[in-house]
Formats: structure tokens, C-alpha cells, sequence
């Protein structure tokens, strides 16, 4: 017995792009994958948590989720499609059209429920993946994201309760799920986690550690039996502590400019006789590139003659790159926007973010290490002084030191010039 599963996680359906709208990019994404699920000709579709950007998505970014989902299973009679939670998903939003959805052959799992003894409703979790055989071919255990609250009693307490919590769960999960495979079907996993190891992309604030670097959960919570695991939650593809059959498949999208430079894409996974036959990463189409100048930063008449290099804008704005400027300065600079918006007017770019650094920023700052009881010892122009150096790499010019002078007296007086009021 042969089935072909296609998996994919993090789209972030409703996410702007500093304030940028991303539905047609996301559209445009929905409907290659809609394309290569019929060329493919796949029988599974596995969703891996945060699918939406927010708990309450704008209805525009549902109403896109819910299209494709209608696309896809016109397209392909018998397709089935396994959806979980993510931790930026809302659990019971996701789960609450699901008695609509299994019409269509599409199972969501947002919660763990328990049984009449108490324990992790692990039953609830297996689906049977027939594919478009009509045969059962393989199980899929769709475990959304986990809290504590979900662990078996008495296995999430203590230090590294978090990770001992999880590694109970999946193998209990587990264990249970292979009491239903007969010979030849294969076990797939699912999970929307941080595991211990994986490469994060170091901006994207998605895929933040959830319980403060707590919760990473090793390899081995997910046992030696799964054919496959499915996972979300990190937004680089990779695999886990070098194993084949254990992936994150990435965000389709880009979620931060740290993700400039390497693919997104979703996994082909081919399954036969109950093991991984076969593995392909199937890149996804850049429809709005990320775009930084220059690539490192340079002084800020450099960086303006580099962008009047851009090229003109055309009349496809939707697929102009997402522009980063990064600049070196030597002190603040406030006509700085204003000379990169000047600089841009008629080119082909969306202006994102200005990146400012400064020489010397990351050395360590002065007298690092005070104690905070020496604080009351120190004039606010000592601390301004700090902190201005801190910043810039130089000292404060005389200007500021007078105005920073008035600003205190009149602070002090309670009689605060209008313009020094906000």
C-alpha cells in the first residue's frame, strides 16, 4: 500500500508585513499549493499548527482558509486534509466548524480531551489516512499544540517538567496508536513544538520560545516507531537532530528579514508497506522577495546613492520586494526617514524597515556591572550621558547638553515648556 502526504505548516493567514497587507501573497501561495496537491496527486494534506496569524483572524483571512479547503477537495475526490492548532491559533475557533468540515474530509484538532478515566483522550487524536484508496493505509496521530494541562497526571512536575510532560504524552500517544496499526500501515505524528536544537531564525517573534526557552523537547519524545513526523511551530526547514523522518516543513513565507536568503517550501512525503519510501522538498515560489541596501550597513550618502540605483516602479505593486535600509551613523540623524522616503519616491520597492547601527553599539556598554544602589548617587546628566554614549559612540554635543539642562529645571519647577510637554 502506497500514500502520498504533503506537509506544510506556519502560514499565518491575516499577518502583515510591517503593515504591509500579505493576502495576495498568501492567496498566491494558496493557490500554488492548491496546484501542486492535483499535479502531485497527493492523498493527504497535513496542516501543522498555526495556520492563522492571531486567535480572532480578520474575516477576510478565514474566509481565504476556508476557500482553498473547498478547492482542493472539489479537486481531489478522496483527498483528506489533517489540520492542527498552533500556539498563535485559537483552539476552539479552529475546532468548531469541524462537524461541517469532516463533510468535506477535513479533521481539526485544537484540544485533548479526556477520557472517562481521566487520561489524554489519545483515540480522539488518531485519524485513519485512506487517501484516495478508500483503504487505510496509514494512521496519523494529529496532536495540536500541547499545554501543561493536557500532560498524564503526574508526568509535568518538577525541573524540565515541560519536557518530561511531552515525552509522556507522545508515548503513551503513541503506544496507543500502534495497538490500531495493522501490518503494512504506517504511523505518522504530528506535533506544533519547539524541539531541543532546532535553528530559529533569530527576528521572527512568531516562533518565540513559548515558555521562555523552557518547553524544547528532544528527539526522543517522539519514539523509534512514527514513519513520519509532521511538525510546525519553527519557521526554518530542517530536520531534527539529523533525522530523515523527523521535519519541520517551514513557513511558506518569509516571517522576518533573517529569512532572506534561504528556501521555503513544503515536504512530499511518500509512504508504502507501513515505512518512508521516499522524501522531496518542493520549493515554494518567491512571489515578493525580501530585499536588503545595501547588504551591510554603510554611511548614509552611500546608502542614498544605492537606492536611487533601484529600479522604477511599475504598475505590479503588489509584487514589488519588502525593502530594508541599513545605515551606519555616527549620531542621530533625524531628517533620516525622510531622506530615505525622497530617495525611493517612483521606485519599485515597499519601504519596510530602516535599520540604523552605530560604530562601536555592541561594545560593551561603560562602567557595565553598577550596582543599581549607586543610581541615586548619579545626576540625570551623568545618565543621559551614559546612555548617549551607550548609543552613538560619542560624546554629547553642547546643544543637547544645554536643552537637556532646561528640560530638567523646568521638569523640577513643574513648568515644562509647551514643545518639551509631550
Amino acid at each position: 500500500m502506497a500514500l502520498r502526504i504533503l506537509h506544510t505548516a506556519d502560514w499565518h493567514l491575516g499577518q502583515s508585513f510591517y503593515e504591509y497587507d500579505r493576502m495576495p501573497e498568501q492567496e498566491r501561495f494558496l493557490n500554488w499549493l492548491r496546484d501542486t496537491l492535483v499535479e502531485k496527486e497527493a492523498g493527504v494534506l497535513i496542516i501543522s499548527g498555526d495556520i492563522f496569524d492571531v486567535s480572532n483572524p480578520p474575516a477576510a483571512a478565514q474566509r481565504l482558509f476556508y476557500t482553498f479547503l473547498r478547492e482542493v477537495t472539489t479537486l481531489l475526490p478522496g483527498l483528506q486534509v489533517v489540520c492542527i492548532a498552533g500556539n498563535h491559533d485559537s483552539a476552539a475557533r479552529l475546532e468548531s466548524p469541524g462537524s461541517l468540515l469532516e463533510v468535506f474530509n477535513v479533521r481539526v484538532t485544537g484540544t485533548v480531551g479526556r477520557d472517562a478515566g481521566g487520561r489524554p483522550d489519545y483515540g480522539a487524536l488518531r485519524i485513519p489516512l485512506k487517501g484516495r484508496t478508500g483503504t487505510t493505509e496509514a494512521w496519523c496521530l494529529a496532536v495540536p499544540f500541547l499545554r501543561p494541562g493536557d500532560f498524564p497526571a503526574g508526568s509535568g512536575t518538577g525541573e524540565g517538567s515541560y519536557a518530561a510532560g511531552m515525552t509522556a504524552f507522545y508515548r503513551e500517544a503513541v503506544t496507543e496508536a500502534l495497538g490500531h496499526c495493522e501490518s503494512g500501515q504506517a504511523l505518522v505524528v504530528t506535533g506544533h513544538l519547539h524541539t531541543a536544537g532546532a535553528l530559529t531564525t533569530g527576528e521572527d517573534k512568531c516562533e518565540r520560545p513559548i515558555l521562555g526557552g523552557l518547553e524544547f523537547v528532544p528527539a526522543g519524545a517522539f519514539g523509534t516507531e512514527a514513519a513520519y513526523v509532521a511538525l510546525g511551530h519553527i519557521h526554518r526547514p530542517q530536520t531534527v537532530d539529523g533525522l530523515r523522518h523527523i521535519r519541520y516543513a517551514g513557513s511558506p513565507l518569509p516571517m522576518s528579514f533573517s529569512e532572506e536568503h534561504y528556501p521555503h517550501q513544503v515536504v512530499c512525503v511518500d509512504l508504502e508497506n507501513g515505512l518512508l519510501k521516499d522524501l522531496e522538498a518542493l520549493p515554494v515560489p518567491v512571489t515578493v522577495p525580501l530585499l536588503s541596501v545595501p547588504p551591510r550597513p554603510q554611511s548614509l550618502l552611500q546608502v542614498l546613492e544605492e537606492l536611487e540605483k533601484l529600479p522604477p516602479a511599475s504598475t505590479q505593486r503588489h509584487s514589488a520586494p519588502y525593502l530594508r535600509v541599513r545605515v551606519l551613523l555616527d549620531g542621530p540623524e533625524p531628517s533620516l526617514r525622510i531622506q530615505v522616503e525622497k530617495a525611493l519616491e517612483n521606485k519599485e520597492v515597499r519601504l519596510a524597515k530602516i535599520e540604523v547601527s552605530y560604530p562601536g553599539r555592541d561594545q560593551e556598554e561603560q562602567q557595565e556591572g553598577e550596582g543599581v544602589s549607586r543610581l541615586d548617587t548619579l545626576r540625570p546628566l551623568d545618565l543621559f550621558r551614559r546612555r548617549y554614549q551607550a548609543l552613538y559612540n560619542r560624546e554629547i554635543p553642547q546643544e543637547l547638553v544645554e536643552l537637556f539642562h532646561i528640560a530638567v529645571t523646568e521638569t523640577e519647577s513643574g513648568d515644562l515648556a509647551p514643545g518639551l510637554q509631550e
